[in-house]
Formats: C-alpha cells, structure tokens, sequence
C-alpha cells in the first residue's frame, strides 16, 4: 500500500458538504490531511464525482446471502402465518450443510457486493463454528479464518464478531439439533478470540464478542463472557440481539418479569461499547435509558422489513440522543443507499410524514442520515471509519455526476438522487477502502470469478439441504 493524495471539488466531511478538498492519506491506509478550500497540487488525482464516507455496515450473517430469497414461500400449514420463527426453521436448514469452502466463497462474493454498493466495512456477527454434527473442527477457528480472509481478499473492513450461543431458549432451554453448530462454552469462545488475534490484527481487522441474545446466552455466561472480553480487550466491540420480535418480548416477560432491554440494562454494564441490533420493540423508558448508556442501535431495515420484525422509533431515539448504523443482516438486500432509503421509509409510514430523519442543521435526509450511519457504524465497528477526516480510514465512495438521475445537479442533490431517485448502486462509480480502489466503474476487479464460485457453492449447499 502506497501513501497517496486526492483533489475532490466536493465531499461530505462529519460537519457536512464542503468544497476544494484535499485528501491525503498515509502507507496504513489511514488519512493524515483533510484539508478544505484547498488548490489542487499540479498531478494530483481528481475525484470523477462527490466523495461521500464509506459506510460501515454493523451487521451481517454472511452464510445467508446464498439463500436470500428462497424462503419466500408460505412454509407453514393450517392456517398459521409465516414468521421469523417460521423463517428461522429454514435458516437451520442452510446452515447444518454449510461447508466452509462454501462459506469462504459466500462471504467472498458477498464482501465485494458489499463493496460495489457503498460499504466499506462490515460487522459480522459470526455464529456457524463447528462441523455438521457439531463436533468442533480440528482447528476451532476455521469458519472464522474463512471470513478473514474473504474481507483481506476483496479488501473490505472487517470486525469479526465470534457468537455465544448456549440455549434454545430463556431459562435454560436446551437448544435443538437445528443450533447444535452454532454452541460454545463461555472459555472456549474467549479462547476462540485469543488464537484470531495475530490473524486479525495483521490485516486490521478488529475483534469483538456477540451473546447471540438473551434466549441464548444464560445471565451468568453473560456476566462471564463480558467480564472475559473486557479482560482481554476493554474497548472491544459488544453485539447482541435483542427485542427483535414481539414473542421474545412476551417470553422474556414470562421468564423474567422484565422486558429484554430492560432486563438487559439492569444486569449488564452497557455503554457504548454494545450494540444493541434490532432493538424493534422497547417503550419509551427502554428508549431513553437505552440511549443515555451510549449504546449503538443496529438497525436493519430490509431484513426487518424481509422478516416482518416491525418498525422501530427513530424519531424517539434521536429525541433521547442515541446513536444508530445500518446493517444488511440476511442480505435480503446489499445496497447501502437502499438501506436509507428504506429506513427513512419506514418512518414515513409509521408517521405519515415525509422527511422525517432530516436535522435542523442538514436539512437534506440523505446528508443527515448518511451522517448518523456513519458515526454509529463506526462506533459499533471499534474501528476508525468515522467518516473523512484525519485519522481516520481512508474509505470513500465517488458517485457518478454523468448517471442520468444525477446529471446537472448540486452534490448535495446527488446524494439525495443517489438514496431516492436512482437505482442506488448505479450511482457508485467508485468505492476506495484503506487507501486502495476496489471498486472502479462501478465493479471490483474480482467480480466475475467471485460471482462464479458463489453460484457453484451456492447450487452445491442447495443440493444438500
């Protein structure tokens, strides 16, 4: 990797849209200028259009690429309606086959669509550990390695998240067959995340812990598992699942008397090093305690929308002052303009207003949310993605000023353009990640033979589910 330099007429720095800007950025990929009303230094490259941060997607399930969207049928009889628990039984389905050939390809293939549709960083939220019948593989961290070396190989971010998973249920369920690849003592999880460390921190990559959620990680390999975490690195990453689904709010109830992020709250140290995915259905003390910890929600919007999870309170959690990023989760859809524009969406809906997530002080919607997701991505990633400025990843998307939905307009109303009145990823020509172009014209230079293997470990896992 090469220290480099880069003139941009127009970029969205943390503070908002400024002109004549100068990028430079160090060997480590990392930026060590960023420079406003500069002049272009005679030979130094020019940005082709507006430079926006790269955002940081928090949550992801790589091996569920390969089945987005063959789970849209009704798998359920007598009158019952499908459901994520419904969706759930067919998700253990894909998982008991996976190899880890197939997840390497999978992830492969996933991180360079990723990186063709604007994220330059991702949260993966990695629960599939060990073999079919869930004996551990020799080499506990081959699915993890696997993961590693798909983002190194296509040059996206990652923080690798290794899950604790223990229970089919609250209170100590045992879990079914269907989860038996996903289970880990509390040690050895921990454990797990000493042998990736010189793995991960050789290509920058940063680690961190997920308890799966609250059915499936019991109070005390909870209190365990963070105490252990912290040990080992006290800034590190915390994810968890919670509150994503109406049963698991009644369930929790049952159980505990308390609702999960409540319960949550009073028995786990949250700050903000958690995120808090999903968080669909809190009231409003959960929402402002929530939020006055520091906590990160990771929201989801197509897969919540895919799952028929419910909306949650945007405006409500602003009011409180949390911080929110985007994940694509099931990878229903992999497009960061279509995330914002689906999250904003929602709240129109649910609100019947329009423009509902635009700021006092950048009252265009894109501007303002691609802002917030990039702020809170990048604090649920632990790394330093937060946007353009000096010290910081040198990660940045270049929109295409000649793309007709885009043609003639002010930057601003490119992004605007971008997130709601294109076909989103048409409008990316260019996407850098650590300094390095990855993506050029809209495709990275391993689209066809990563597209290729994907197909083939994709027919080959349909075949055996």
């Amino acid at each position: 990797m090469s220290p480099g330099l880069l003139f941009a007429e127009h970029a969205l720095l943390p503070r908002g849209w400024a002109q004549d800007v100068l990028l430079a950025w160090d060997a480590q990929g990392q930026l060590t200028q960023v420079q406003t009303g500069a002049t272009a230094p005679a030979g130094v490259a020019r940005a082709g259009g507006p430079v926006l941060p790269g955002l940081p997607n928090l949550h992801s399930h790589a091996f569920q690429r390969a089945f987005a969207g063959l789970t849209e049928y009704r798998s359920v009889q007598g009158g019952q309606n499908d459901s994520f628990w419904s969706w759930r039984t067919l998700m253990y389905r894909f998982a008991g086959c996976l190899t880890p050939e197939q997840l390497e390809a999978i992830a492969t293939w996933l991180y360079l669509e990723m990186l063709e549709a604007g994220y330059t960083s991702v949260c993966e939220f990695h629960y599939v550990h060990h073999q079919s019948d869930g004996q551990p593989y020799a080499d506990a961290a081959t699915l993890s390695r696997c993961l590693l070396r798909a983002a190194q190989r296509v040059g996206l971010g990652l923080t690798l998240l290794p899950v604790l998973y223990q229970t089919g249920g609250f209170g100590g369920q045992a879990p079914h067959a269907g989860q038996r690849r996903f289970l880990n003592p509390t040690e050895a999880l921990l454990r797990l995340l000493q042998d990736l460390g010189p793995e991960a921190a050789a290509q920058g990559a940063r680690l961190g812990l997920a308890p799966h959620s609250l059915r499936a990680v019991p109070p005390d390999s909870l209190r365990e598992a963070v105490a252990g975490l912290t040990a080992l690195d006290p800034l590190s990453p915390i994810h968890i699942h919670i509150a994503e689904q109406t049963q698991e709010v009644d369930d929790c109830l049952l159980w505990t008397g308390q609702r999960p992020v409540q319960w949550l709250l009073d028995h786990a140290p949250v700050d903000r090093r958690w995120c808090l995915v999903h968080a669909t259905h809190m009231n409003e003390d959960e929402y402002r305690r929530a939020a006055a910890c520091g906590a990160v929600a990771g929201l989801c919007p197509s897969t919540e929308a895919n799952l028929g999870d419910g909306l949650f309170d945007l405006p409500l959690w602003a009011q409180a002052g949390g911080a929110w990023g985007l994940g694509s989760d099931s990878h229903a859809c992999v497009n960061a303009a279509e995330e914002l524009m689906l999250l904003e969406y929602g709240q129109r809906l649910q609100r019947r207003q329009r423009n509902v997530l635009a700021q006092a002080d950048q009252p265009h919607v894109a501007t303002a949310m691609t802002l917030q997701a990039v702020a809170g991505g990048a604090q649920a990633s632990a790394r330093p993605v937060a946007g353009l400025a000096a010290g910081q990843r040198a990660d940045w998307v270049v929109l295409d000023p000649q793309h007709l939905a885009l043609a003639g307009l002010s930057p601003q109303d490119m992004l605007s353009a971008h997130v709601f009145g294109s076909h989103r990823s048409s409008a990316v020509r260019e996407v850098v990640s650590g300094g390095v172009t990855r993506v050029q014209q809209g495709r990275h230079a391993l689209h066809e033979p990563a597209a290729q293997a994907f197909v083939q470990a994709r027919s080959a896992l349909l075949a055996a589910v």
